[in-house]
């Protein structure tokens, strides 16, 4: 299990690649598999604005891609002084393929928050109303 303080590195590290020239609002996020391995992303935005992929979906599907199923924490970091979380969509798919995973929120110097899953998507929509 990696320390925390290791997990937001890397997403502060993955921060730096990001792509932002429309808002300038760069994040990074380090997801960690339940075997330890941490995976990173960050934000690519587009011109049409709609196509922006943030950084939190970006690490998942880059571990579900590399075949990780199960998540224990996803950090999550911007350059603000209060805590950044996931936006609806971000929340909607960590909630799919890490519902039990902890969301760490961070800035440039400190962890700002730490949340469930279940705290920041109370009543999610997910397979089990598909039946």
């Amino acid at each position: 299990m990696a320390d925390c303080d290791t997990l937001v590195a890397r997403a502060r590290a993955a921060r730096l690649g990001a792509l932002a020239e429309y808002s300038g609002f760069s994040v990074g996020a380090a997801i960690e598999t339940a075997a330890g391995e941490i995976i990173t992303g960050c934000n690519i935005e587009n011109a049409t604005y709609g196509l922006t992929m943030c950084a939190e979906r970006v690490a998942i599907y880059k571990a579900l891609s590399d075949g990780h199923r199960d998540f224990r924490r996803v950090v999550v970091v911007a350059d603000t002084p209060k805590p950044t979380p996931p936006c609806g969509a971000c929340r909607q798919i960590l909630w799919e393929y890490a519902p039990e995973a902890e969301v760490v929120l961070a800035n440039l110097v400190a962890v700002t928050a730490s949340y469930s899953m279940r705290d920041l998507l109370p009543a999610p929509f997910d397979k089990s109303h598909l039946k």
